[in-house]
């Protein structure tokens, strides 16, 4: 693989993502899947190949050696925290975890802006978890190294967005022509926010299925309306089951219920198990960013469609490559 030596820096380190003057993302913030085109996602799924093979071959490699990773999560997280931790020990770098902040500076009162600016004089980049939506966009403001947005509250998700398109094309060999469901929790769900805004550059249509409490929120329908994607709101999944091409659940998030009673009432509303997957496609596929608190039976984890759990691996491949891309080294 060669190393890609990055040009001088500007006084402001900060360059608009997508900036064809500049074809690589060295230096660049990762914050809203708005900041992407069509010819970015293939630049990004192209390095991520390439990390891909060089995991199968070698396991590690020192591409980012002597590079440090600040992980700042102000929620708890398993799997996005693991998983660039994971990349940035696979290209060789190191990571400073924060994964409890209640036992920080944080805890003491300091605003992101000063844990942040913090940090960055120990890393080379910052990766965000924070419960207020925005938050990621406000740490970049004031950050002089790459931030890169781990999920904002109820906001965006964007590697994680990233991590679902690259899975459904890697699974089902394109993007353009398939019908998504998105099921489950989508008022919360960062996850199918970010998603639904980044197949916006395809060809799709898009089906959501949720309780009446927990629908995609009106703007976000209105903003892929204006790009004239078709999408269609249902309470049950069976009208729409067998033309899914791509099954997206999400689990009823009990950490953003203010009303317990509520939770109660919409936790159990839908359950896919092998009675579901014998109306589905026999090429199609389910995922889901994980955890599941039995939304998916277990019994569905033997189907070869079930691929949440291929959709962590792929996610690996892809933080490795943001990360080598935002430092230079792609």
């Amino acid at each position: 693989m060669t190393t890609y030596v990055p040009p001088l820096r500007q006084s402001s380190p900060h360059l608009p993502f997508g900036d064809k003057q500049d074809a690589t993302f060295y230096g660049k913030d990762i914050l809203s899947v708005k900041q992407f085109s069509r010819d970015d996602l293939e630049y990004i799924f192209g390095v991520a190949h390439e990390m891909e093979e060089m995991v199968r071959r070698v396991g590690s490699f020192d591409l980012l050696k002597g590079k440090i990773l600040a992980n700042l999560f102000y929620e708890p997280s398993t799997r996005t925290s693991s998983s660039f931790t994971a990349a940035m020990e696979r290209l060789g770098g190191s990571v400073i975890p924060i994964n409890e902040v209640r036992y920080s500076s944080v805890s003491k009162g300091e605003s992101l802006p000063d844990t942040v600016r913090t940090l960055e004089s120990y890393a080379d980049v910052v990766v965000l978890r924070h419960p207020e939506t925005g938050a990621a966009a406000l740490a970049a403001k004031y950050a002089r190294k790459p931030v890169i947005n781990a999920g904002d509250g109820i906001g965006e998700h964007p590697t994680q967005a990233l991590l679902d398109l690259f899975t459904i094309r890697e699974e089902l060999g394109q993007v353009d022509g398939l019908t998504v469901t998105m099921l489950g929790d989508l008022k919360y769900g960062r996850t199918v926010h970010s998603l639904s805004r980044l197949l916006t550059l395809f060809d799709i249509r898009l089906n959501y299925v949720s309780p009446d409490i927990l629908r995609m929120p009106a703007e976000i329908i209105e903003e892929i309306k204006a790009t004239g994607i078709p999408q269609a709101e249902y309470a049950e999944m069976e009208p729409i089951l067998a033309e899914t091409d791509v099954l997206y659940v999400t689990r009823v998030q009990k950490e953003r219920f203010t009303n317990p009673d509520e939770y109660e009432l919409v936790r159990g509303a839908y359950v896919i198990g092998t009675d579901t997957m014998r109306q589905a496609k026999e090429k199609m596929v389910v995922m889901h960013p994980l955890p599941r608190v039995g939304e998916i039976a277990m019994e569905v984890d033997d189907d070869p469609r079930a691929a949440y759990f291929r959709q962590m691996e792929y996610g690996l491949y892809i933080r490795m490559a943001l990360l080598a891309m935002v430092l230079g080294k792609a």
